[in-house]
């Protein structure tokens, strides 16, 4: 099983991305586009585990106690690593110190289960769209710019009162989620 934690994200954000998407790809340049209804923001990324495991890895998980909801702002677009050699296109996530702690949290609740913390700083965004070479982007660089011109994109807001413990299943498609837990923070009921 692959595993991932995650926060979810409102349909009001999921559309204003695909509309963000809708006119970016009608730039022709070589990438592979995330279907925007799985888009999420990742706490940890967890990787291949025995179902045993994953039996374990949600008990881990109903350990991490969160006080608040936190609140999020969807705004920005960019690239990882750069712009000169990108490898993916990002929708910007900003929020309070209170969702890097969240992370920090779930990744401290795995490591008795011996998977490892994630060595990069965390740095929540929503996966656009992939490039497996940087080449043939200059269209897609100057419709960001356009986009861009009168200040970054804004797709909204959302107050997370709960994160996910998901599977991905990888398809010829695109990958596809399933909810295997729910872990609502105190004060808040896990729908």
């Amino acid at each position: 099983m692959r595993l991932f934690a995650a926060l979810n994200i409102p349909e009001d954000v999921h559309a204003a991305l695909a509309a963000l998407v809708a006119k970016l790809r009608t730039v022709s340049c070589p990438a592979r586009w995330a279907r925007i209804e799985g888009l999420h923001v990742t706490l940890k990324f967890i990787g291949e585990v025995s179902p045993d495991k994953a039996h374990h890895i949600k008990t881990a998980l109903r350990t991490v106690q969160f006080p608040t909801p936190i609140v999020m702002h969807f705004d920005g677009v960019g690239f990882f690593p750069n712009s000169r050699r990108p490898r993916v296109l990002w929708a910007g996530v900003r929020a309070r110190p209170e969702l890097a702690a969240l992370a920090s949290g779930v990744e401290s609740a795995l490591v008795p289960l011996g998977i490892p913390r994630d060595d990069r700083v965390f740095s929540p965004h929503l996966t656009l769209a992939r490039f497996d070479s940087p080449n043939k982007l200059g269209a897609l660089h100057s419709a960001i710019d356009a986009i861009e011109a009168g200040g970054p994109p804004e797709f909204g807001s959302a107050t997370a009162k709960e994160f996910h413990l998901y599977q991905s299943i990888l398809k010829p498609g695109g990958a596809e989620y399933t909810r295997l837990a729910t872990f609502a923070f105190a004060g808040s009921k896990a729908e």
